[in-house]
């Protein structure tokens, strides 16, 4: 997972580096061509290695058998692509079963990379990493995507409840959002628009750091339209919070 992470990363490094063109899909998120190259480098190690493994991607869709398949996202942040920000990634999380079980994100323009393999904990570049102990509301930082993704979804009220409830909210989103909760930097991260190659490599992640990751509703699974993570302390209280009613 990690040589087709890298495989994949260093097509779209340079694109990123000589320039792409950027079409819309349907749901007028961007696409580029790197997207889709990075998509093939990626599968294309993976089917070598693992020619019995199917695969689940963004740009490519669905091939091969389900029980034990690889889901890719080979741009993950690919607004910050288009406009040269340099925060995304590749992810690729493995599911056996029905379950994720490893996870890789991979950032090719910093070189770093994040690991977790279930049982075995989750590491940056080789080093483990751990959620926060930060235990009350009042003391956390929230991780949020686009303001106007998260005023159009049914959450908007009770994310501002929550922003009343928590010390400071920063909102950068995509996967960077999950991975300051996996290395503690950050409480609560949250998303309203996600896909399964979204947030499979980052539930192990975040899971293994000692975290926890559900949906907004707190249904565990990476197949819903939001995500919700933590570090596992605030998790209850934060989704309270969300669903408080007004008095």
């Amino acid at each position: 997972m990690v040589e087709a992470a890298r495989a994949g990363g260093a097509v779209a490094l340079e694109h990123y580096r000589r320039g792409f063109s950027v079409s819309l899909k349907a749901d007028r998120s961007p696409v580029t061509e790197a997207d889709r190259e990075a998509e093939r480098a990626i599968v294309g190690v993976l089917r070598a290695r693992c020619p019995h493994h199917g695969t689940l991607g963004e740009e490519l869709g669905e091939s091969g058998p389900r029980d034990r398949r690889f889901i890719v996202d080979p741009i993950d942040g690919t607004r910050n692509f288009v406009r040269r920000i340099p925060t995304w990634a590749v992810l690729i999380g493995l599911e056996e079963a029905g379950r994720v079980t490893a996870g890789v994100v991979y950032q090719p323009a910093t070189g770093v990379l994040h690991t977790a393999w279930r049982g075995r904990g989750a590491w940056r570049d080789g080093e483990r990493i751990r959620v926060s102990p930060v235990d009350t509301l009042e003391r956390a930082l929230v991780v949020h995507s686009s303001v106007n993704f998260l005023r159009r979804s049914p959450y908007w009220e009770g994310f501002l409840h929550l922003t009343d409830r928590t010390q400071v909210q920063r909102g950068f989103g995509d996967f960077s959002a999950y991975l300051w909760v996996a290395e503690g930097q950050g409480e609560i991260a949250l998303s309203t628009t996600v896909r399964a190659w979204d947030v499979a490599a980052l539930q192990v992640v975040v899971e293994e750091a000692g975290g926890r990751l559900t949906d907004l509703e707190g249904q565990p699974g990476i197949y819903g339209s939001t995500v919700f993570a933590s570090n596992g302390l605030l998790h209850d209280a934060a989704l309270a919070a969300i669903h408080a009613r007004p008095a």
